[in-house]
């Protein structure tokens, strides 16, 4: 027995080693690499098992299996134009931005739901859809119903399911779809061997591609809560994209990329035929974020975007708990006369996030931001808008879970008109919104304290 306990101390020890070895190549916050080491270190045989589930942040293997896609499929490149930003994502591995693409904003539920149907019917050779979440509701049963029968006709139809959910989309909807043809796949099961994937790093992506050139990008799952026919009582506020033009090419193989990772295979992407660029002028920059990809593009290029702002920087997130670097350039760009605006629900459908927000936001507000606090229910949009030089909207929240451990992905525009209409509706949410910020109490200063120290550990 006692060689026994001898022998497991020795391999934890061991294991202990490798692990610490592991936190400091990877590129973390710094509170998020102090926090696991301590674990770690003080409380092995608790931190060694934690950090084999839930600790890990990058999938190197995969990272580099996925450098060799052909993300920057033949299309027009705007490069003579180049600002920092482009510069600073193309370095990190991100296709350049590209012209001849066109957007249509969808600023509520219904809208998305309508351009979503509508995709799916018009549907000629091709269906690609990835979600964190379809529900088995009204919603997510006619999405599963339109794609039975596209698939029944000959479409080839690709679901592709974040694992952690999946339990919530409707049994018999899948096995009518996989019954007419169409194939579904399940990202990053729960149980998994060490180091095959971690539990905590789910693919938040929400991507559609039909026929390689139109699609829908944003934060929205398919369930009655984000969209849906008809208007629902205590539906979130929120905003999608429909985008058409040459960007989809590299929306679509980013899917394909996660679709071969889940279903472990490695099909080559099609060719897709020559896109039409007449009467398309927007400029777009697709970035992917997240376990699979090297570095942090998305929070390079907001960070970025945040230090060269010289009048506004309005964000709006269902959650916000920053790292102290992007907190910092906030802040800074507050304190130099910088328009800075935080747009969060007044009450979000995660209360802890809601309490490790405050800290940040009261720091924010007292370098002279503003704070939006949405009155009409849950705001659940992610998008920045930084001068008119650059906005972002995607799946990415404006946390530390989505800017450093989820599969996400953003669009990065750049043509001043798209700019504009996001800035038009960030302005028609403000009129739901106020500045009314509770006082803390000490308690509740104690515990907002505790909630910051512990957010990088996530």
């Amino acid at each position: 027995m006692w060689l026994v306990s001898h022998l497991l101390s020795i391999l934890s020890f061991v294991l202990a080693l490798v692990l610490i070895a592991r936190i400091l190549r990877e590129r973390r916050p710094p509170g998020s690499t102090l926090g696991w080491l301590v674990t770690i270190v003080l409380a092995p045989y608790m931190g060694v098992p934690l950090y084999l589930v839930f600790g890990g942040r990058k999938t190197r293997r995969l990272a580099a299996r996925k450098r060799n896609l052909q993300l920057t499929a033949p299309t027009t490149s705007v490069g003579e134009d180049e600002n920092a930003v482009q510069r600073v994502l193309r370095v990190a591995g991100m296709p350049d931005a590209t012209s001849g693409n066109s957007i249509e904003l969808l600023a509520t539920g219904e809208a998305s739901f309508s351009a979503l149907i509508d995709l799916i019917r018009t549907a000629q050779e091709s269906i690609q859809i990835a979600t964190f979440i379809l529900s088995n509701d009204d919603t997510g049963r006619l999405v599963l119903d339109e794609l039975e029968k596209k698939a029944a006709g000959g479409v080839h139809v690709q679901l592709l399911l974040d694992g952690l959910f999946a339990i919530r989309t409707s049994r018999s909807g899948r096995r009518a779809l996989k019954k007419a043809g169409g194939e579904i796949c399940y990202f990053m099961p729960i149980l998994h061997l060490p180091f095959r994937g971690h539990s905590n790093l789910r693919n938040h992506r929400k991507i559609v591609v039909v026929d390689g050139h139109r699609g829908m990008i944003g934060g929205m799952n398919i369930t009655q809560q984000d969209m849906g026919a008809t208007p629902f009582a205590g539906r979130w506020r929120d905003l999608s994209i429909r985008v058409e033009g040459s960007v989809v090419q590299h929306i679509a193989a980013l899917f394909l990329a996660d679709w071969n990772f889940a279903m472990g295979q490695n099909v080559e992407p099609q060719k897709l035929p020559r896109v039409s660029q007449e009467t398309r002028d927007s400029s777009i920059q697709m970035v992917a974020s997240g376990p699979d990809v090297p570095g942090d593009a998305f929070y390079d290029g907001l960070l970025t975007a945040l230090f060269e702002a010289k009048k506004r920087i309005w964000i709006a997130t269902p959650y916000f708990v920053p790292d102290e670097t992007l907190a910092c350039a906030l802040v800074l760009a507050a304190k130099r006369g910088v328009d800075v605006r935080i747009l969060v629900p007044a009450r979000s459908n995660h209360w802890v996030a809601d309490l490790v927000a405050a800290s940040y936001m009261r720091q924010v507000r007292d370098a002279g931001g503003r704070l939006c606090l949405y009155r009409g229910g849950m705001m659940h949009a992610k998008v920045s808008i930084i001068d008119s030089q650059v906005a972002t909207v995607g799946s990415a929240n404006m946390d530390i879970r989505s800017l450093f451990l989820n599969y996400e992905i953003a669009l990065f525009l750049y043509s001043r008109p798209d700019i504009d209409r996001l800035a038009n509706w960030y302005e028609s949410v403000l009129a739901e919104c106020d500045s009314k910020f509770p006082a803390p109490t000490a308690a509740r200063t104690l515990a907002e304290d505790l909630g910051r120290l512990l957010a990088p550990i996530a």
